[in-house]
């Protein structure tokens, strides 16, 4: 067991991990936007319209978070009938060309950085900092069946919906609650918060980190703070030994020439558990250092301020306190006075009683 900050870390995560509603809707309004970009362009250069398009990613995953410099990654995947996308003489498109042709659909003397043709799909920039990524997707026949095909260096089997069906189905059957996004899903973005803490940092996508997630996460109800140090240490320790990453769906190796970003993330991982976080398993660990722990672990002083608000509000009853004590000292101060005073008065009596010529 560790201190428990589930309630900071809740907050936390609510005010500085999740998307806000209006990042929400201005990520889909740019989104609607580049569809409709997208079919006025290609009907403008005769080529062919796409047959669907659909959402992938940490948009899809519902595992998108803020972002320091507002890079936001929006992923469209943009599908197109095979036959469909074929060349003057009759050909099939290359991978090269399909992307090239939804770059030249999607250009726009609005954007100061035009969009950019990238191995994997085409990227359109805005000056806010995110951008939103298209990849094009080819259906096609093949042993009898209809697959996807990705327009990467070449065409490559690829069905991103399977993936976020993958995710949204581990996370319902792991998970022990059901409220809040589930636990599952709150501890994927609270570690891809920590990855994304360090500008320098060169760390894995959030793919492949929800990979590690979905094969070690440890659940603890009612325990996000818990949950979420439990399954780093042992991501942590399985990557001291195993750097490999599968694709869930199809087995593919997706660490393959990432492993430096594995390296990353384990050196990382093991630095903060050992010396940053170590503090929440001693049984003398105050509130205090587990929130300046965790302060310094995200790099962010939301943790911190919540010491600081505490203090505050510590010292304001304290004060209110010693203000009452005040008063209640003052009463009694006033009420033994007052009984001083009727105690003199009532020896005077006595005493005047007690005259010899006062008797009768």
């Amino acid at each position: 067991m560790i201190y428990n900050c589930s309630t900071e870390m809740m907050a936390f995560l609510n005010e500085k991990v999740r998307l806000s509603k209006i990042d929400k809707d201005n990520l889909r309004g740019y989104r609607d936007t580049n569809l409709t970009r997208l079919t006025n362009g290609l009907a403008k250069n005769g080529d062919p319209a796409y047959k669907k398009w659909i959402s992938q990613g940490s948009y899809a995953m519902n595992t998108i978070n803020q972002h320091p410099d507002n890079d936001y990654d929006l992923d469209i995947g943009m599908i197109f009938n095979k036959a469909n996308l074929v060349g003057k003489q009759g050909a099939d498109k290359s991978a090269l060309e399909a992307r090239k042709m939804v770059s030249k659909a999607m250009q726009d003397d609005r954007f100061k950085k035009p969009p950019e043709v990238l191995k994997n799909c085409v990227r359109v920039y805005y000056d806010e900092g995110h951008h939103i990524d298209m990849p094009v997707y080819r259906t096609c026949e093949k042993d009898g069946k209809i697959i996807q095909e990705l327009a990467s260096t070449d065409w490559k089997d690829s069905d991103p919906e399977s993936i976020t069906s993958w995710y949204n189905n581990a996370v319902i059957e792991q998970s022990p609650d059901t409220n809040n996004g589930r636990q599952m899903r709150r501890v994927t973005r609270l570690g891809k918060s920590f990855m994304n803490s360090r500008a320098s940092w060169n760390m894995p996508s959030g793919f492949m980190f929800s990979v590690l997630v979905d094969e070690l996460y440890v659940k603890i109800l009612g325990r996000d703070d818990e949950s979420l140090y439990q399954t780093l240490k042992a991501i942590r320790d399985r990557l001291r030994w195993n750097k490999n990453v599968h694709n869930p769906v199809n087995g593919d190796l997706i660490s393959e020439g990432k492993e430096a970003q594995l390296i990353k993330l384990h050196d990382e991982l093991d630095f903060h558990l050992t010396n940053t976080l170590y503090i929440l398993e001693h049984n003398s660990c105050t509130e205090e250092q587990a929130l300046k722990a965790w302060s310094k672990f995200f790099k962010d002083e939301f943790f911190k301020d919540k010491i600081v608000k505490a203090k505050i509000a510590e010292d304001s009853s304290l004060s209110n306190l010693a203000m009452l004590g005040l008063g209640v000292v003052a009463g009694a101060a006033t009420v033994a006075v007052a009984s001083a005073l009727n105690n003199k008065d009532d020896e005077y009596e006595i005493k005047e009683t007690q005259k010899p010529w006062l008797r009768s």
